[in-house]
């Protein structure tokens, strides 16, 4: 938890919001207890951290279970005591579904057209060394108002990833219009995973300094008339800020904006030391 002097009900709901961001990030099974990542093709491969010899084919994936391996769905035991055959998919872009594994979780989703595995293990190393994550003093001026702007039509938009070789597309509905620092600017937003939510990833003039360089994030719910306040108090850090597991995407380039956001989650310590 990050701790402030300031105590206004301002910076009070801002603590209350990142001490459950924190709590969040730390779950058992969240990014932080990944401890592989693995890319799926036609041959079939045991993966290190999870159960099984997987391959996927044909928007089709099949995990091969020896008597003795076990994975579960939604509760429901997936193998037979002499082994068995599980095909999965297809699974949306950006989808995923997670199978237990013991005390583990392996994660099966689709990312940049590609399947991949990604065990997480609640004793994976990241996870217990987490020493929470540096933000700025929460700061009003950072919190601004501002306008969504639909589009026209939504903008088909594709950006690089925190790996290399993969890139996401993504439908942008609408921008952000705002002014801060005497500049007016814009953002251009994503659909949110929640309805009617929006999610803009953006760079600034702190990125690479005090901040994580490649990208952070700040989700907004705008009013019907497009109003919204957009609080950069409130800009997360990606999982690739922690893990180099993690395949998030990079902002579109017009979301580099010319002004230092001194607001929000700042680099963790984990990567302090590569910037």
């Amino acid at each position: 938890m990050t701790t402030h002097a300031e105590t206004t009900p301002f910076a009070a709901e801002w603590e209350e919001w990142h001490t459950a961001h924190e709590q969040h990030r730390a779950s058992p099974h969240g990014f932080l207890a990944v401890t592989h990542l693995h890319w799926l093709d036609a041959t079939p491969t045991p993966l290190d951290g999870a159960p099984g010899t997987w391959s996927a084919d044909a928007d089709t994936v099949t995990v091969v279970l020896a008597a003795g391996e076990s994975l579960e769905q939604d509760g429901q035991e997936l193998n037979t005591a002499t082994g068995t055959t599980i095909t999965f998919g297809p699974i949306p872009e950006r989808g995923g579904i997670n199978l237990a594994a013991g005390n583990a979780v392996v994660e099966l989703a689709k990312r940049g057209g590609l399947y991949i595995v990604r065990p997480r293990h609640p004793d994976n190393a990241l996870l217990g060394t987490y020493q929470g994550t540096p933000a700025y003093a929460p700061n009003a001026a950072f919190a601004v108002p501002a306008t969504y702007v639909p589009f026209e039509t939504p903008r088909t938009t594709t950006v690089g990833a925190a790996v290399e070789g993969i890139q996401h597309v993504y439908e942008a509905p609408g921008e952000l219009r705002f002014r801060l620092e005497g500049q007016d600017l814009a953002l251009t937003a994503f659909n949110g995973y929640t309805a009617g939510s929006l999610t803009v990833l953006f760079t600034d003039q702190t990125s690479g300094k005090t901040t994580y360089a490649a990208n952070r994030s700040v989700s907004v719910a705008p009013a019907a008339d497009g109003s919204v306040e957009l609080d950069f108090n409130r800009a997360v850090n990606l999982p690739c800020a922690y893990t180099d597991l993690a395949t998030c995407p990079l902002p579109p380039a017009e979301n580099r904006l010319p002004v230092a956001i001194e607001a929000g989650e700042k680099t963790p310590y984990e990567r302090k030391d590569q910037q």
